[in-house]
């Protein structure tokens, strides 16, 4: 039986009206159902175990010779045992509640540009299905601008723990969502990244930091590395901004170990490899518009692992594919050229065994069929020549049936149109008709 993670609000449950999976607009006062397809599975070591990520689009109201109110819309997501699940919010829906820097509250026709605003969802709660009953759970966000009361009263938090009642439901009291601005659709700078010492507008960026004694580094330290050199801004009023512009380096440090599986302790601390890219993005909060810089990180006193391999000989034009066995472009080795992979054949998802390249020491992600370098080994069925064009033999050579042959790569096929395979591990022209192995 499927289990339901359900977002309900019995203020707000306008706001949340689109399940994914129902895709059936629910009226006031009805539960928004998102399905799930397992029940919870709390790993201890986690700061929480369902992580709630609101995504709010605020538009600013325009003045002038024709007046265009303001709007707000979004979404809500909620995922946990590494899947996601969206709640949208109808337009402007009153039941969310919006609060200016003054704790005034705002309708959304009035949302003005360059402010930070507040939204406010009451009554939420998480339906886990009755197995779950009398569970305790922790709620957060990756989004630090995201918190949670459970109780009317109580201070917002970055999470909270919440016994799951006997029907395995999870109440909140509000999620509240901060540092909200409203796009102003009439400015059009854009935001770009600049050189801290020169001024400059960059694209990319590398900083060199070295390990302690234990080849070890902190995220602070990447972090204060890379703000001390480059910086975010956008162009307002001629002069260049950096107010208008939000960017989490510290996020994008952590990101980044994360995606090369790397583990960060709760002080920091990490094992250091070479090199890592870290991918910061600032965002404008006056339009909208962002930029991302790629920033290579290197550290000089850890050294570079180089991956074993060797180098092959290609006996048969060759493509390069994914770790999904999808071609990756139209560039390929051509054959009787050689190429550097690694020491051994992986299959990938098709069953096929492939060598990885390898380039400069590393590997790349590239993959060429190892039929195209190593060959199969096929019986022959039938006595066969060998031949160097369709009306020229190669040799004097009988291949006799029950022959192991090795032949390489796909068939071509020749000027009389049969199918020839390529036998020999050299240069030479020999191929033996395809037919004689079937």
């Amino acid at each position: 039986m499927k289990k339901n993670l359900r977002i309900v609000s019995a203020a707000a449950a306008a706001l949340l009206a689109v399940a994914p999976v129902a895709a059936t607009a629910m009226p006031v006062n009805a539960a928004t159902t998102i399905n799930a397809d397992s029940a919870i599975n709390a790993n201890t070591n986690a700061k929480y175990d369902v992580d709630v990520t609101p995504s709010i689009s605020a538009i600013a109201k325009v003045t002038g010779s024709a007046t265009i109110p303001g709007s707000l819309t979004g979404s809500i997501s909620a995922s946990y045992n590494g899947k996601s699940y969206t709640a949208n919010l109808p337009q402007d829906s009153a039941n969310a509640t919006i609060t200016d820097s003054n704790n005034k509250t705002v309708k959304p026709a009035e949302l003005e540009a360059d402010k930070a605003y507040t939204v406010t969802v009451p009554d939420v709660s998480f339906n886990f299905g009755s197995e779950n009953a009398g569970k305790e759970i922790t709620i957060g966000s990756a989004n630090p601008n995201v918190t949670f009361t459970e109780k009317k009263g109580d201070q917002p938090a970055s999470t909270v723990k919440v016994t799951l009642d006997q029907d395995g439901v999870a109440k909140l009291s509000s999620v509240q969502i901060k540092n909200v601005y409203a796009i102003d659709t009439t400015y059009n700078n854009n935001v770009n990244f600049y050189d801290v010492t020169t001024g400059a507008i960059v694209t990319t960026g590398a900083v060199s930091i070295d390990a302690d004694n234990q080849g070890q580094l902190n995220t602070a330290s990447v972090v204060a590395a890379i703000n001390s050199k480059y910086f975010a801004a956008q162009y307002a009023n001629k002069n260049l901004n950096k107010d208008n512009v939000t960017f989490n380096t510290e996020t994008a440090v952590k990101d980044a170990l994360k995606a090369q599986k790397i583990e960060v302790s709760s002080v920091g601390y990490f094992k250091a490899p070479h090199t890592f890219t870290v991918n910061v993005k600032a965002t404008s909060n006056k339009n909208g518009k962002s930029a991302t810089l790629p920033v290579t990180v290197t550290v000089p006193n850890v050294a570079d692992p180089v991956v074993p391999s060797q180098s092959k000989t290609i006996m048969h034009n060759a493509y390069f594919y994914d770790k999904n066995a999808k071609r990756v472009g139209t560039d390929k080795v051509t054959r009787y050229n050689t190429v550097t992979v690694a020491m051994n054949t992986t299959k990938l998802a098709n069953g096929i065994s492939y060598y990885e390249v390898i380039e400069n020491g590393k590997a790349t992600g590239k993959y060429i069929n190892a039929d195209n370098i190593d060959g199969t080994k096929r019986t022959l069925k039938h006595n066969a020549y060998v031949y160097k064009t369709s009306k020229k033999r190669a040799n004097k050579v009988v291949l006799k049936k029950g022959t192991e042959v090795t032949t390489y790569g796909g068939s071509y096929k020749f000027k009389n149109g049969k199918k020839y395979y390529k036998i020999g591990a050299d240069t030479k022209k020999t191929y033996v008709r395809v037919e004689n192995f079937d």
